[in-house]
C-alpha cells in the first residue's frame, strides 16, 4: 500500500492525486456506472454491484440511482435502509449508516476536509472525518452532514438542513447551521411536516 493511500485510511493528511488512489477512484466510477445505468440491471444485479462497490451492505438496503461516491469502500450501510435519489457520500473517511434509516432525495454525507492554509490546499492536502449515522434516523430531502458529524439514533433532522455538529438521539433539528428544535417521543405530525418528503 502507497503512502497516500495509507495515511488517508487513517485519517491523515494526504495527497489525492496518487496513481493508487485513482485506481480505486477509477474502480469507483465503473461500478457507479453499471449501477446507475437506466434500464441496464436488474435489481438483483444492482445488489450485486452495491455489494462489490460497498464496504458493507444490510440485508434489504434500497438505493435509487443515481448513487455517487468517493471509494465506496468506506461505506457500511446498516439493514432496511432506504436512499432515495441523488445521493452522494464522499468516503475519504468512514461513512456508517445504521439500520432503518430513510434518507431524502440529494441527501449528502461529506468526509473530505481541506487544507485551510492556501499553498497546502493548492498542493493538494486533504484529509478525511468519519460521518456516523444512527439508526431509524430520518434525513430529509437535501441534507447536507459535514466531516467528523455523528447523528444519533432516532434523530430527524429537516429538509436543506446543514448539519456541522453532532446531534443526539431523538431529536428534531433543522436550519442551516441545523439546531435542536426539540425532543421527539414517538410518532408526531410536525415532524413529519417540517422534515419534508423523505
Amino acid at each position: 500500500m502507497g503512502e497516500n493511500k495509507r495515511r488517508m485510511l487513517a485519517g491523515d493528511w494526504y495527497v489525492a492525486d496518487d496513481p493508487e488512489l485513482s485506481a480505486d477512484t477509477e474502480r469507483r466510477i465503473a461500478l457507479c456506472a453499471a449501477y446507475n445505468a437506466p434500464g441496464a440491471t436488474t435489481p438483483a444485479e444492482r445488489a450485486g454491484i452495491l455489494e462489490q462497490l460497498l464496504g458493507a451492505v444490510g440485508e434489504g438496503v434500497r438505493i435509487r440511482p443515481p448513487f455517487h461516491c468517493d471509494f465506496g469502500y468506506h461505506i457500511r450501510i446498516g439493514a432496511g435502509t432506504f436512499v432515495n435519489f441523488g445521493a452522494v457520500f464522499l468516503d475519504a473517511a468512514p461513512v456508517t449508516i445504521g439500520a432503518d434509516v430513510q434518507i431524502g432525495p440529494y441527501v449528502q454525507l461529506l468526509t473530505p476536509q481541506h487544507e485551510l492554509d492556501t499553498e497546502r490546499r493548492r498542493a493538494g492536502w486533504e484529509k478525511g472525518e468519519p460521518v456516523s449515522i444512527g439508526d431509524n434516523v430520518w434525513l430529509g430531502g437535501g441534507v447536507i452532514v459535514c466531516p467528523g458529524v455523528t447523528i444519533g439514533a432516532n434523530t430527524v433532522v429537516g429538509a436543506g438542513a446543514v448539519v456541522t455538529r453532532d446531534l443526539p438521539a431523538g431529536v428534531l433539528a433543522v436550519g442551516n447551521p441545523a439546531r435542536v428544535i426539540r425532543t421527539l417521543d414517538g410518532d408526531d405530525d410536525r415532524a413529519v411536516a417540517v422534515a419534508g418528503e423523505r
